[in-house]
């Protein structure tokens, strides 16, 4: 393997970044690309990019070996002396890339930081095999490319932590309360309503139907409550259960079992392992991640389509994954999806029956309290695949 930097590669990977900055691209498609490139002109096996917010930090472009560790947090460690101001330590970020290799051990990973207006907001890594031992030159390529991701940066659009300013929580917290509760309330006491002024005069099967409604009603409304409670709690689950080992693949089918009948009926039990290793978390979560996931697709997906749901594992996690035929999911909206009440545009994005924006945002939460992760990306062939990954058991 060459010592040095392909700087042809890097030529013409730089003048492709350049063009589409030039052109007023952002955000994440951009920043994948660049990625790539450090990836391709250092003869890594694989690169990343960990954005720093304001307490930690998570991965949000990766390539090659290191493409499991997308969507994984990186916690700050809080030294003795208090001090939240610390970076996160680049060695941090390398073990967790690390942790995502295939085929071999961790043999060298190199790291440099990305500055903006005097603020470190990341840092870009390179993994290398053991028949490459990266040099001065190759650190030099390195945070010559950390440049172009600062440039995205100053574009303010399209990555997740350093967007345009958001509204104060309690101003989102009164409208989306307020939106979400008010149609299922309004349903309920209409019908509410018209069984004690009209029930002499309604037949059997009208009365036996405005129960229904207003049972199912209740129960969604019941479900909305418990999210948006969730969503201001401690931990974001409001669960007390410890967590241990778990048969991921009995937990999966238990948790289809209890989907809404019609929501259970559209998804489809693809590859589900029998001897699939055991996962280690809250095991009666699954129903609600699932719940979440499956409500997403089936709110941006044809009504007929089927959502498949799959299993598998490697040597350090096991993993599910949610897909669907849908209109598929952006790439700058990969990670902003997570963010609390963000929603894309109901007709930009085919969603049917916009809800509150808290779905995913409560899936992340719960699952990184088990010392997981989950990530979304757009599906080859059309729609949009949910995966989570949980620590083996």
């Amino acid at each position: 393997m060459p010592e040095r930097p392909d700087y042809l590669a890097l030529t013409q990977g730089q003048i492709a970044v350049l063009d589409r900055i030039d052109a007023g691209e952002a955000g994440l498609p951009v920043l994948h690309q660049v990625v790539r490139l450090a990836e391709e002109a250092l003869g890594g096996r694989g690169a990343g990019f960990a954005e720093y917010a304001a307490d930690h930090g998570r991965v949000i472009a990766a390539t090659g070996v290191c493409a499991h560790a997308l969507g994984r947090r990186v916690q700050r460690e809080e030294r003795a002396t208090g001090d939240r101001t610390l970076l996160i330590p680049l060695a941090d970020v390398n073990d967790e890339f690390a942790r995502q290799v295939e085929g071999g051990d961790l043999h060298h990973m190199l790291g440099a930081r990305c500055e903006v207006a005097g603020s470190v907001i990341g840092s870009l890594h390179v993994y290398f095999g053991a028949d490459h031992e990266p040099t001065s030159e190759h650190h030099a390529v390195l945070e010559l490319l950390t440049t172009y991701v600062g440039r995205l940066y100053n574009m303010r659009a399209g990555l997740p932590a350093r967007g345009d300013g958001r509204q104060e929580d309690r101003d989102l917290w009164v409208a989306v309360t307020s939106h979400e509760l008010r149609t299922p309330v309004t349903v309920i006491k209409g019908y509410a309503d018209t069984l004690t002024n009209h029930w002499g005069s309604m037949g059997e099967p009208e009365r036996q139907e405005a129960v229904r409604i207003i049972g199912a009603r209740a129960g969604e409304l019941a479900r909305l409550v418990d999210r948006l409670l969730s969503a201001t709690s401690e931990d974001g689950t409001g669960s007390d259960n410890p967590a241990g080992p778990f048969d991921l693949v009995e937990a999966l089918r238990s948790a289809v079992d209890e989907l809404p009948a019609s929501l259970r009926d559209r998804v489809a039990l693809g590859e589900l392992p029998a001897e699939l290793p055991k996962a280690f978390g809250d095991r009666d979560s699954l129903a609600t991640i699932l719940t979440e996931l499956a409500t997403n697709a089936d709110k941006h997906a044809p009504a007929d389509s089927a959502i498949e749901l799959r299993a598998s594992a490697d040597e350090e996690t096991v993993t599910f994954r949610v897909a669907d035929r849908g209109i598929g999911i952006r790439p700058e909206h990969v990670e902003k999806a997570f963010e609390r009440y963000w929603q894309a545009g109901a007709s930009e994005q085919g969603n049917r029956h916009p809800g509150a924006g808290l779905g995913l945002y409560l899936v992340r939460r719960i699952v990184e309290r088990q010392h997981g992760w989950v990530s979304l990306r757009p599906r080859r062939g059309g729609g949009t695949v949910a995966e989570v990954r949980l620590p083996r058991g």
